[in-house]
């Protein structure tokens, strides 16, 4: 049986669910289809299952696109104070913990029942476990687009793809809104992981494994891009907020180079230091500002540092060399990661359906009328802190008021 709606919304995630809840306040009929068993799946695990769900300062410096003004006009027009005015009007707490970044006080779960009480108010259908096999234009009266889906065939006069990236696959993500970009002509530009841990296999990889759990403050550098926070070893390599924020500009074969004590100067501390308790083992001293494992391990690591071994020495036993080697050793740990983990625990795809083809007032293609494309299938990806949620919404409202 052929069924007629006048929006078809593929993906109940994010950006799906606030375009249905936007259009459907228009009075529009909207039908959400995902293949999932539950929308908003990445909602219910994003921030430690208590949803970054915007940021104080959203900024278009914060999204990396190979065109940065195509964000400018969505996120100015529906901002991070009005996704904030909607968490409010639903009585939802949540507190800043850092750097501008918004959490639940409860649990992700809030938000996505926001999302969904907001469709049905707005009266939007949300059908799960249903797959969508083909897609085509067709022109029949107001309607564009006709769907083959696993339960039946669709008409709509507009179709709104929002069906996010290959991360976290595990989630039901995939690769399929790429596809159809390229169905109808649209560039897609190549994806990789973004957001997401490095693997260590070199000579630094026992030092990852001996420290595992562990987490350092730091200062991390790439491709002319630097981030300050917290870096965090594990079995496999380097994770924290730092290492994830800096791998979405990270390139196979690029080095990595981390300040281990960011806004110390430690040639001049170092020789201070040595002046006034030079009987102190540069262990123990190193271990003020790390932990004693990690610098008898740190230590162990860099004994080709110096011409003698450093374990066991004192700061008086140090030469104006060994001080100048240590300090840039710290300030300067350079390392190559082999790779990273890939969309297996990547928070979000860098590349996608480029947007010099889309409307950047509307998310519309430009030679496709009816068709749209919001979220993270775009070719728009937010840093770490909520800025993709941000970029969810405001797309998602962008293409709601034209649908």
């Amino acid at each position: 049986m052929l069924q007629k709606y006048e929006v078809v919304i593929i993906g109940a995630g994010a950006a799906g669910l606030m375009c249905a809840a936007e259009a459907g306040k228009r009075g529009r009929q909207v039908l959400v289809l995902d293949h999932a068993n539950k929308a908003g799946k990445k909602i219910l695990m994003s921030g430690g299952g208590r949803c970054n769900f915007t940021n104080y300062y959203v900024e278009p410096n914060r999204y990396l696109s190979h065109n940065p003004h195509f964000c400018k006009s969505a996120l100015s027009r529906y901002s991070q104070w009005d996704f904030i005015a909607l968490v409010d009007k639903h009585g939802i707490p949540y507190h800043e913990k850092k750097d501008g970044q918004l959490f639940c006080d409860n649990k992700a779960s809030d938000i996505l029942t926001m999302l969904l009480q907001e469709c049905q108010q707005g009266g939007a259908r949300i059908q799960l476990k249903t797959s969508v096999e083909a897609v085509k234009a067709i022109a029949e009266g107001d309607y564009r687009y006709e769907l083959h889906t696993s339960s039946g065939r669709l008409q709509c006069q507009s179709l709104v793809i929002a069906t996010g990236g290959p991360s976290i696959p595990t989630l039901g993500a995939s690769g399929w809104g790429y596809e159809l970009a390229r169905q109808f002509g649209l560039r897609v530009y190549p994806t990789r992981a973004g957001l997401v841990p490095f693997v260590i296999t070199d000579q630094h990889k026992a030092l990852c494994e001996a420290l595992s759990g562990s987490s350092l403050a730091v200062s991390v550098s790439c491709n002319g891009q630097s981030f300050s926070d917290d870096l965090l070893f594990t079995h496999r390599g380097l994770s924290g907020p730092a290492i994830l924020q800096i791998s979405s500009y990270w390139q196979e074969g690029d080095e990595v180079v981390i300040d281990l004590l960011p806004g110390q100067e430690l040639t001049a501390l170092l020789r201070q230091q040595q002046h006034e308790r030079p009987k102190v083992s540069l262990k123990n001293w190193l271990a003020e500002y790390f932990t004693q494992k990690f610098a008898e391990l740190w230590l162990e690591a860099n004994q080709a540092l110096c011409d003698r071994p450093l374990i066991g020495r004192t700061l008086a036993q140090l030469s104006g060399k060994d001080m100048d080697a240590i300090a840039d050793a710290l300030h300067q740990w350079r390392l190559k990661p082999s790779g990273t983990e890939g969309y297996r625990t990547a928070e979000v795809a860098l590349g996608g359906v480029d947007t010099d083809q889309i409307s950047s007032k509307t998310m519309e293609v430009k030679t496709q009328p009816g068709l749209f494309f919001i979220g993270e299938v775009l070719d728009v990806t937010g840093h770490l802190g909520g800025f993709n949620f941000q970029w969810a919404w405001a797309s998602a409202v962008a293409a709601a008021e034209q649908v």
